[in-house]
């Protein structure tokens, strides 16, 4: 029988877009900016648990920073996890990970790829108990998306191919399980994936929570998978929030009493965070 958390516990999702500052600077200066931004949602939240997304490892782009790493150690979180989706960069060239056990990083890890890599990530203060690691596919079409424009003039078209997708969850000692996944932006492939993903967590134990950047507008996750969202709030784009991609859900049938936290923008990434403070009744 799983043992509910009697204490509670604050989750946050945050999409970095690897940390690019909005609007778009020239010679940003990428550890500063990140460490300010992690500040801030430290500030605001004060995280158990945060699930993060679009996440650089070691890339020149993001001025060769783990990430994951940084924010884990601004938060206060000791406990994280870096998951690669593919090695080398977005939108150049890279290839999926084909070990995904092999390439996790933790703060456990002795020895640490020197690749260059781009995933998802968790940190937390709350003991873990195991990591699962799901690969989810991906679409073989790709799809012309607008994103800032670097004079921070707008935004602009481009086409970008679908990368591989993944989801790292972590069965906590607490008896809450979480999942963290960025899912494709393909309609339809999305769909199958939280599908695929919500059916592999079935047989993980504890007090289920899925969150990230689901790509999917209109609550539609909460239509498939069998979750609820704990949150409603326009995350997208930051400067001016007018669509949800990014979700905190539990299981339908959970009871969980939930307090909102307030959406804080951090001055990086075409995301806001979102958080909920959380207690599984």
């Amino acid at each position: 029988m799983v043992v509910a958390p009697a204490q509670k516990m604050r989750v946050i999702s945050w999409n970095l877009l690897h940390g690019v500052q909005i609007p778009p600077v020239k010679n940003q200066e990428w550890q500063k900016s990140l460490v300010t931004a992690a500040g801030v949602v430290a500030k605001n939240y004060q995280p158990d648990f945060i699930g993060i997304q679009e996440v650089d490892y070691l890339q020149p782009r993001s001025g060769g920073i783990n990430q994951t790493k940084l924010i884990a150690e601004k938060l206060g979180l000791k406990h994280w996890a870096y998951l690669p989706s593919l090695i080398g960069t977005p939108g150049e060239r890279w290839h999926r990970v084909k070990d995904l056990e092999k390439a996790l990083i933790t703060e456990k890890s002795k020895q640490v790829s020197k690749d260059k890599s781009y995933g998802i990530g968790i940190a937390t203060n709350m003991a873990i108990k195991k990591l699962y690691l799901k690969y989810l596919g991906r679409s073989w079409v790709g799809l012309p998306l607008f994103i800032p424009r670097e004079d921070a003039k707008g935004v602009k078209f481009i086409y970008v191919k679908d990368e591989p997708r993944i989801a790292l969850i972590a069965e906590l000692e607490n008896g809450v399980t979480i999942a963290n996944t960025h899912l494709s932006f393909v309609l339809g492939v999305n769909v199958f994936q939280l599908n695929r993903l919500s059916s592999f967590m079935k047989d993980i134990p504890g007090d289920e929570l899925l969150i990230g950047d689901l790509n999917l507008p209109g609550n539609l996750p909460t239509k498939v998978g069998g979750f609820k969202s704990l949150i409603s709030h326009s995350t997208y784009p930051s400067w001016k929030s007018s669509i949800q991609f990014d979700y905190i859900m539990a299981r339908k049938s959970a009871e969980v009493k939930v307090e909102l936290l307030p959406t804080s923008n951090t001055s990086i990434s075409d995301h806001v965070p979102i958080g909920v403070q959380l207690k599984f009744q």
